[in-house]
This record gives C-alpha cells, sequence and structure tokens, in this order.
C-alpha cells in the first residue's frame, strides 16, 4: 500500500476531514489533499507529526523509495522558497530607484538626479515611472506574504506577475531614453530569469 493510501485509510479510520486532519498536524488542507492524492509527500518533519499523530513509525507509514522521493520534495520546496524570496527582495530592492539619483534631466542638463527631483521630464511621465516601481515593490512585498503561507500556486503567479513587472519597467525606462534605470531594470529581469530557470533546471524533472 502506498503512503497515500495509508493516510487516507488513518485518517478515515479516525473519522477525520482533511480539514481537521490538517489542524491536527499545523499544515494546510491543500498540503493533505496533495499527500493523500499522491502528488507529493510531507516533508520529514510532517512525517514525524503524521507517525505521533497516529501512533504508527514511520517505517509503517512510508517505505524507503518514498522517503528518498520525500527528501526530494522537501529539497525542491526549500530552493524553491529560497528562489522565490531572492525575487522578492529584488523586487523590494527596486524601491531605491524613487531616491538614488538615476534619472537624467534630459540633455539640457546631464546631470542625474532622483525622481522627482528631475525637471526636464513631464510629471506625468514621472508618475508612470513611479506606478511601476510602486507595482514592482509591492509585488514584493505580497511575494513575502504569500510565501509565509503554503500557497504554491499563488507565489507562482506572484513570480510571473514580477517578471512581467520587471520586463515593462526595463523596457519603459529605456524607451523614455533614462538609461541607467533602465539597466538596473535590465539586471533585476536577468537575475530572477536565471534563478527561475537554475530553479527549473535542477528540480523542473521532480
Amino acid at each position: 500500500m502506498e503512503f497515500n493510501e495509508k493516510l487516507q485509510e488513518l485518517r478515515k479510520a479516525r473519522s477525520l476531514t482533511q480539514e481537521e486532519l490538517a489542524d491536527a498536524l499545523f499544515v494546510s488542507r491543500t498540503a493533505i489533499s496533495k499527500w493523500e492524492s499522491g502528488r507529493g509527500y510531507p516533508s520529514l518533519e510532517s512525517l514525524k507529526e503524521i507517525s505521533k499523530f497516529f501512533s504508527v513509525s514511520i517505517d509503517d507509514l512510508i517505505c524507503s523509495e518514498e522517503i528518498i522521493s520525500a527528501a526530494e520534495d522537501e529539497k525542491k520546496d526549500f530552493m524553491d522558497k529560497y528562489i522565490s524570496l531572492i525575487c522578492n527582495m529584488l523586487d523590494i530592492f527596486l524601491a531605491l530607484l524613487l531616491v538614488l539619483p538615476v534619472f537624467g534631466n534630459g540633455t539640457d542638463d546631464p546631470a542625474s538626479a532622483a525622481l522627482f527631483a528631475i525637471t526636464g521630464t513631464s510629471l506625468w511621465i514621472k508618475t508612470v515611472f513611479a506606478v511601476l516601481i510602486g507595482l514592482a515593490v509591492l509585488n514584493g512585498i505580497c511575494g513575502v506574504i504569500v510565501s509565509c503561507f503554503d500557497k504554491p500556486a499563488a507565489d507562482r503567479h506572484r513570480l510571473v506577475a514580477g517578471m512581467v513587472i520587471s520586463i515593462a519597467c526595463a523596457a519603459v525606462f529605456i524607451l523614455a531614453r533614462q538609461p541607467y534605470a533602465g539597466i538596473i531594470c535590465l539586471a533585476v529581469l536577468v537575475l530572477k530569469g536565471m534563478l527561475i530557470v537554475k530553479g527549473k533546471i535542477f528540480y523542473g524533472g521532480k
């Protein structure tokens, strides 16, 4: 009998719903559903909690091959959270564009200035710049909050949104002839892309 079948059997023997079991193990109902459907394995810590809760040994719950799969899943989850955290911090890092003197005033004044100190750009363009930066920072903050919960789908959507916002920032700054700000956004975009691709190369097939 596979682990997912054993977990279902143990839960039903106690007449527990997935929600009740999730509360008892301090995990999300989504996690219980994932384990019972065979789409993944709990972390080693969660396995210990399951073993303790149902008063069975870990060996009775899961075979050696499944333990290896569980360890690989745990390593993948850790890497996903690590990559997500760095991407979040890179998005939040763009808040510095609001205060750093990286914007040009145009050909009349070659000196660089902070966003709201530039004089050679119309107010609506500066507003567009500020909104794009704000969206990137807000996305990063939301990502940090989402990472505190077991919501992998929401985290993936946020990562995609972050990439789209970074592309928009880099494109707008470059088209507006703001090369310094554009290069910073492009560097952030490339770093995030490299991290995501690295994660897929090492763990995409697992």
